[in-house]
C-alpha cells in the first residue's frame, strides 16, 4: 500500500491539477479536509463546482478519499449542526467521502466528517464503532483535525480535536491522516508525524506555490516521507 496525503488546499486549483498528474503512482490519495477558501472573493457555489470537477478527475486516476474540514460546511443536519452536504453527492466507487468505510487492497479506510456539535460527534463515534467490527488488518482513519500534540501546534497554541484521543485509545487504528493546522510541521515543537501507542498520525501542513505539501506513505517499505519546497524528511514506521 502506497498512499499520498495532503490537506488544506483551500481552492488552490493548481494543487488539485498537480494531484491529478501524480495520483496514478499511488494506491490511494487522501485529501484530509478544507477544500474551500472561505476568504476568497469567489463564491462558495462556484468553488464547489470547480472543486467537484477536480475531485472527479482525480478519482479517475487513483482511489480517492476525501473528508470535510471546518471550511467546507455548506448545510445543516436536522439538529442544526453544520455539514458538508456537497461532498455527499460526490460519492462514487472510486471516491470515498464523509461517513464511508472502504477497502483498498489490504487496507480499510474510514472517512470521518468534521463534527460541528454533539450529534455529529456521536455520529463519528458510531461510524468508527461500526467500522471496528469489520476490521481484519490495517485500518486508517481520515480525520481533519489532529489530537493535541505536535500535529496541532501553531507555534502559539494547540488546536487539537478533543474527541480524537479517546477514540484512538479505544480502537488503536494503524494510522490517522489529518490536516487542519497549516503551521504544525514548520514550527519548533511541531511536527508532520506523531505516534500514540501503535497508531501513527500525520499532518502534511500547507505551502504556497503550485505543488502541495504532502506525505508519501509506503506501508510495504515501512517508511513515510514529508515533501515540501524546503526538501524531504523521512521517518521509518517499523
Amino acid at each position: 500500500m502506497r498512499l499520498l496525503l495532503t490537506s488544506d488546499l483551500h481552492y488552490r486549483l493548481r494543487h488539485y491539477d498537480w494531484l491529478v498528474s501524480a495520483a496514478a503512482r499511488f494506491d490511494a490519495v487522501v485529501i484530509a479536509g478544507d477544500h474551500i477558501d472561505i476568504s476568497s472573493t469567489v463564491s462558495d457555489r462556484v468553488q464547489i463546482a470547480a472543486l467537484s470537477a477536480s475531485l472527479t478527475a482525480l478519482s479517475h486516476e487513483s482511489r480517492l478519499l476525501v473528508c470535510s474540514g471546518n471550511h467546507d460546511l455548506d448545510s445543516r443536519n436536522p439538529q442544526g449542526e453544520k455539514t458538508a452536504a456537497w461532498l455527499d453527492v460526490m460519492r462514487s466507487d472510486t471516491l470515498a467521502v464523509d461517513g464511508d468505510t472502504v477497502q483498498v487492497g489490504d487496507t480499510m479506510f474510514t472517512v470521518c466528517p468534521w463534527w460541528d456539535g454533539p450529534h455529529a460527534r456521536e455520529a463519528v463515534a458510531a461510524l468508527l464503532a461500526e467500522a471496528a467490527s469489520k476490521r481484519t488488518g490495517r485500518w486508517i482513519w481520515v480525520y481533519h483535525a489532529p489530537p493535541e500534540g505536535p500535529l496541532s501546534w501553531t507555534g502559539k497554541r494547540h488546536f487539537g480535536d478533543p474527541a480524537l484521543p479517546a477514540l484512538i485509545a479505544q480502537y488503536a487504528p494503524s494510522a490517522v491522516l489529518c490536516g487542519h493546522i497549516h503551521e504544525a510541521p514548520h514550527k519548533k515543537d511541531g511536527s508532520w508525524f506523531d505516534r500514540i501507542g501503535n497508531t501513527w498520525l500525520f499532518n502534511a501542513g500547507n505551502q504556497i506555490g503550485d505543488i502541495p505539501a504532502r506525505i508519501e506513505i509506503d506501508f510495504d517499505a515501512q517508511v513515510a516521507r514529508w515533501i515540501t519546497m524546503e526538501g524531504v524528511e523521512e521517518q521509518a514506521l517499523g
